[in-house]
């Protein structure tokens, strides 16, 4: 047989050990975040959805009692008041945040003077936790000592501006404090977006004789219209767990004109001991929330698929 014939097996170089644990680390340093988010919306989430099902009072107990709580829940009043704020809330706040951030957008979108002050004076209510803008606003709205003391003491003695001391307009200062805090949100999410626009659109509108506002609503706008269900979908989110704004502003109150779901969960579970029906509470807040995000995650998938199968 000539050396010809002989095959020698080619041999794979050994991994080197370095190489191996380079690539292990990342799964490692990751392992406990995705074990411990895992647990926390997954197990915490079907353990909630059982306690709603049982009998559970000042501690978790595990006798089965089927849909009672949710029964209850939705037969008291103050669960059905604060539904009904959430929608009043969530309408008023959404449109109104996202309407004066997209103007203070399109404001800023002119290249004015000073445009990094103007960007950072709108964003700083971001920076400011909800904890803090319901405390200083709560002073504000105090007719004793906030703007309606001082309109007074400046000579309109029947100025009236005490929105939290009134059941029918709490609710609205809610709504005007949540706005003011999430305005700088939109505005800096419609920013990024206008200034996404393809410079050539424009510069044809304009040669086509097209003004600014035409150029904004017929051009510019309908461009960016997946930002505007972006920015939608967030606020939903924001308004649905509101808990920290209402409890530094009014408290749930006066009365219980300004509960909401989550102020309500709170009293439930950690006020008056009713497990059961506070995690039949907090399911239908995980309810509303994927009654927006599924359809909005779909559509993103949907998009994202779409946008590969034409490129």
């Amino acid at each position: 047989m000539s050396t010809r014939d002989v095959t020698v097996p080619v041999v794979a170089p050994a991994t080197p050990w370095r190489q191996r644990l380079g690539t292990m680390v990342p799964i490692l340093v990751l392992a406990p975040s995705l074990a411990a988010s895992f647990i926390y919306v997954f197990v915490f989430t079907l353990w909630t959805l059982y306690l709603s099902l049982s009998n559970s009072s000042l501690m978790p107990t595990y006798g089965f009692v089927g849909l009672d709580n949710y029964a209850s829940l939705w037969a008291n009043r103050r669960w059905n008041i604060a539904y009904t704020n959430l929608f009043l809330f969530s309408g008023f706040y959404i449109v109104g945040s996202m309407a004066i951030g997209l103007l203070l957008a399109i404001l800023i979108d002119q290249r004015v003077r000073g445009e990094a002050v103007w960007r950072t004076i709108f964003l700083y209510p971001l920076a400011v936790s909800f904890i803090v803008t319901g405390t200083v606003w709560s002073w504000l709205y105090n007719p004793v000592d906030g703007i309606q003391a001082f309109v007074r003491g400046v000579g309109w003695t029947d100025f009236s501006f005490a929105l939290t001391a009134n059941r029918n307009t709490a609710i609205y200062a809610v709504i005007i404090t949540g706005i003011w805090q999430s305005s700088g949100f939109a505005m800096a999410l419609f920013l990024a977006g206008l200034r996404s626009v393809d410079p050539d659109l424009v510069k044809a509108a304009q040669i086509d004789g097209a003004s600014v506002s035409r150029t904004y609503l017929k051009v510019i706008l309908p461009t960016i219209a997946p930002i505007f269900l972006a920015v939608a979908v967030i606020q939903i989110q924001f308004a649905i767990k509101t808990f920290d704004l209402v409890a530094a502003l009014t408290r749930g109150g006066p009365g219980v004109s300004t509960t909401f779901p989550a102020i309500y969960v709170y009293d439930l579970m950690f006020q008056r001991g009713q497990i059961g029906e506070g995690a039949a509470a907090a399911m239908m807040m995980l309810a509303a929330l994927a009654v927006v995000l599924v359809p909005y995650s779909l559509w993103i998938v949907w998009r994202r698929r779409a946008e590969g199968s034409n490129g």
